[in-house]
């Protein structure tokens, strides 16, 4: 996402679009990180919604590709069977849902903290180094804590924990983006 080296070679014109779109996204991930810490069961009920859809359509699209481009392919109908099936169990089992979420969510806050140390170590010599240190820390924390507490806190834990993701990639985001005033 962020690399000092191509923040030095952007030129005047691309690092204020950068710094613009940067710092609307971040606020944008601040507001929806405050209402995952205020409404936590909403943000895994919303979460769970959008995961679920996701996977239907792609199901659909799935089954529409493999119709067009290869109906003899059972793979590709299994697959497309499965995503849409899966999607549909998530909507009809929403607490199971979440809890599968849950455990995704496990990854998910592992892989983030994996991605975040790679940028602290990107970044560290710059200005604003020492937040990716805290998103990796707290991304790994947030993953331990879900593994902890799954799959009973599932409902409560996955909306927190997404709400204080969003909030502090905002918080890095909008960092990063004051970081590139020294180059305009």
């Amino acid at each position: 996402m962020w690399s000092y080296k191509l923040m030095l070679e952007m030129d005047e014109e691309t690092a204020k679009k950068v710094k613009k779109y940067a710092a609307i996204s971040g606020w944008f991930f601040i507001a929806l990180g405050l209402i995952g810490l205020i409404f936590p069961v909403f943000m895994s009920f919303s979460t769970l919604i959008m995961v679920a859809y996701t996977m239907i359509v792609m199901g659909v699209i799935a089954g529409w590709l493999t119709f067009k481009s290869n109906p003899k392919d059972w793979a590709g109908w299994l697959k497309s069977f499965v995503l849409f099936m899966v999607g549909v169990l998530m909507l009809v089992y929403p607490m199971h849902g979440i809890a599968a979420i849950g455990l995704l969510f496990v990854i998910y806050f592992f892989t983030d903290a994996f991605a975040s140390f790679g940028l602290l170590f990107s970044h560290k010599p710059e200005k604003g180094w020492w937040l990716w240190l805290i998103n990796a820390l707290a991304s790994l924390a947030l993953g331990v804590i879900v593994l902890i507490g799954w799959p009973f806190n599932s409902l409560v834990i996955v909306g927190l924990l997404v709400g204080i993701s969003f909030l502090l990639d905002g918080v890095a985001l909008i960092v990063g983006s004051k970081a590139l005033d020294t180059k305009l």
